[in-house]
């Protein structure tokens, strides 16, 4: 199984891209609006960042142009406030009054660019195609990671088990010993785990495992254990 073939994000590449813009100065949104909108790119407008924070943004590659100096809330403070809700949001910061100690604290909070006002289109532009295509990526990922974790969900408790030693290496039948169930029912089980993840071989069980961070049960109790069958 290819991983992307289950990516449930085919209608996010048919939709334009969103630049989030927050600054205060009507001028710069404006011209702003302009400059991204030329380029084909959705532009949502913000005067200030309680007013971005009331905004849900849809499940499309988008990025934030953010003004340092804001009312209220500051930018750097904003970044903080969505540094792990939106983590697929990337960052670029603009400002007309930075230093570098804020140029720092700003990258290391994650910002993928600083520029300082005035600053030239290409610059700009340049950072955000970055930005979007950053953006798409973890989007991406982050949409396959929910596929995932549906498929995962329709296993048994019995089928998880069986996936979790298999994704370590081990062949049938010392995970059956493990589990204390037969080598036979094991093998049914992995064919059964293989269908509901949609996989074609045991490599493509330890890449799901270890995508959903699955780790392998705790011994059985010997003494308990009893011996499974599979179903017909």
């Amino acid at each position: 199984m290819i991983l992307g073939e289950i990516l449930g994000y085919a209608s996010m590449q048919q939709v334009s891209p969103i630049v989030f813009v927050v600054d205060d100065d009507v001028s710069v949104r404006e011209s702003l609006e302009l400059l991204l909108g030329n380029e084909g790119w959705q532009v949502e407008l913000f005067v200030s960042a309680s007013d971005f924070l009331a905004y849900r943004p849809p499940f499309v590659p988008h990025c934030l142009v953010l003004d340092v100096s804001l009312p209220g809330l500051n930018g750097l403070e904003l970044q903080k406030c969505i540094a792990s809700e939106r983590t697929e949001m990337p960052i670029i910061f603009i400002t007309g009054h930075g230093d570098i100690p804020m140029t720092v604290q700003a990258m290391k909070a994650g910002a993928v660019e600083f520029l300082q006002k005035p600053f030239g289109d290409e610059a700009l532009l340049n950072a955000i195609r970055g930005a979007l295509q950053r953006s798409k990526n973890l989007l991406s990922r982050k949409a396959e990671i929910r596929e995932l974790r549906t498929m995962y969900e329709h296993l048994t408790p019995r089928e998880r088990e069986v996936m979790a030693l298999v994704a370590t290496g081990l062949p049938n039948k010392q995970v059956g010993s493990e589990l204390g169930i037969s080598e036979i029912t094991v093998k049914a089980h992995r064919g059964s785990v293989m269908r509901k993840l949609k996989a074609t071989s045991v490599a493509d069980i330890v890449k799901i495992a270890a995508r959903l961070r699955v780790t392998p049960p705790r011994p059985p109790d010997t003494h308990n254990a009893v011996s499974e069958s599979p179903r017909p």
